[in-house]
């Protein structure tokens, strides 16, 4: 493997001019990965001793594969050596649940943060909002770091962990709806301290331009001229979701939080869940209105600020509430709460079968929203559990219609049993669609679920 250090490799953009994706080495690594994942079961170990002999060999394809394209990723060299330590230690352990842990700690793409730099990602993992299978998964990517971003995060938007990325070229588990390529979700001896999270600005825009495009046509709604520039501009639209991401992946641990942050792993209504996706989001919003009313911010970031607040409201209103099943989709009802706000609101109208909203006033609406859960934060921590959860529902009732058959809607819990018990209580479809998203779902259905896979290339 090369010997240059990450010092003497990343100055200024990457000189990397060679398609990677259609290397022979990746694609024969790409075929290797494919063959490998169908001997693996969902731990990601291979346990028939009639598949072994096979897996011994696709493992050495890898590993050979590997080394072969190593020289294009220098700055990835001591992740890559510890990718082959770990593939041969499996094979040689006899593949048992696989441990990728030196390989992962090893990696570090939060360093490189340059436009356009690349890297080689191989581990056994489960890809969110795809596989639950934690299978051999080989992925291209490629950073987005817009020079507006990088001075962005170096001011009041720091966040050293994020890492916007688009796809070059990915296994099955990728070839799903999943955007995010977080280092949890590999197999691990032990949990490591986690220094990055990747998502795929590209998948997001790419969907975003989709739907929102059906949906407009559907609905009647006249976009203004740089919200329809949108769906004309992929780049543009990769930027904008990079800026938007920037700022909700910083907010989940910013603020006057509850004092178990949502995102730690525990069982708990998922309207809650519904409610901390939203306010990340709805920061995002808050933060670019403020940019755009800045005198002292630069034409560049006043632009992408703009387009960050209509990706916020057309993607929860058009692809969020409709996407996935009606078990507890907290994504969902996120975006059928900020429909519904704005509609009780007044700035967004469903007259003679047709959208409309008043932009020059959404900004201070859609702010409103967000004081209401900043409100329900900051209070949360004077209050028991159960009574956080209650105040909660109450805040989501007030705006969406609960359903008829719903125990929390007329308080009829176990209020003196365990906050598990309440939350057994919770119906899988608390909150209905209504029927304006109803019938929209029928037409926009297929749609949605044709931006499974999708990639900027699309």
């Amino acid at each position: 493997m090369s010997s240059l250090t990450h010092e003497k490799t990343i100055i200024g953009e990457p000189e990397v001019v060679e398609d990677v994706a259609a290397n022979p080495a990746w694609l024969a690594l790409k075929a290797a990965a494919t063959s490998i994942r169908p001997l693996q079961v969902q731990d990601g170990s291979i346990p028939k001793s009639s598949d072994q002999s096979k897996a011994r060999k696709l493992v050495a394809s890898l590993v050979q594969d590997i080394a072969k394209l190593a020289p294009l990723f220098p700055y990835d060299e001591e992740y890559l050596t510890a990718l082959v330590a770990d593939f041969e230690r499996w094979a040689k352990e006899g593949f048992g649940v696989p441990d990728f842990y030196d390989s992962l700690v090893a990696f570090h793409p939060e360093k490189n943060r340059v436009n356009g730099l690349r890297h080689l990602v191989v581990f056994p993992m489960y890809t969110q909002n795809g596989s639950t299978d934690r299978l051999v998964e080989a992925v291209l990517i490629e950073v987005i770091w817009p020079e507006f971003v990088a001075e962005l995060e170096a001011g009041d938007y720091s966040n050293k962990l994020f890492v916007p990325i688009r796809f070059l070229d990915f296994t099955a588990g990728y070839d799903t709806n999943s955007a995010v390529l977080f280092p949890e979700t590999v197999a691990v001896r032990e949990t490591p301290k986690f220094t990055w999270g990747a998502i795929f600005a590209d998948r997001e825009a790419a969907r975003f331009r989709r739907v929102v495009k059906a949906a407009s046509e559907i609905t009647g709604l006249v976009l203004p001229d740089d919200a329809a520039e949108l769906l004309e501009d992929q780049k543009l639209t990769e930027e904008t979701f990079v800026m938007w991401d920037l700022i909700h992946d910083r907010t989940h641990m910013r603020g006057d939080l509850p004092f178990d942050p949502f995102m730690i792993k525990q069982r708990m209504p998922y309207f809650l869940y519904s409610l901390e996706e939203l306010r990340c989001d709805l920061t995002a919003f808050r933060e670019s209105v403020k940019l755009v009313r800045a005198d002292d911010t630069d034409p560049v970031t006043r632009k992408h600020a703009q387009l960050v607040q209509y990706t916020v409201i057309f993607d929860r209103i058009f692809r969020f509430a409709l996407t996935g099943s009606r078990v507890r989709n907290y994504d969902g009802l996120g975006g059928q709460l900020l429909f519904a706000w704005m509609h009780q609101h007044h700035v967004l109208h469903w007259t003679d079968t047709t959208l409309s909203i008043d932009w020059d006033e959404v900004p201070d609406v859609v702010n409103a929203l967000g004081d209401e859960i900043g409100d329900l934060y900051w209070r949360s921590i004077d209050r028991p559990k159960v009574a956080h959860w209650l105040a909660a529902y109450d805040l989501v009732s007030a705006t969406l219609t609960p359903h008829p058959a719903s125990k929390w809607a007329t308080r009829d819990l176990p209020l003196d049993g365990l906050p598990k018990d309440l939350t057994n209580e919770v119906l899988d479809d608390e909150f209905p669609l209504s029927m304006f998203y109803e019938a929209l779902s029928r037409k926009m259905t297929a749609v949605i679920e044709s931006t499974s896979g999708i990639t900027g290339s699309d």
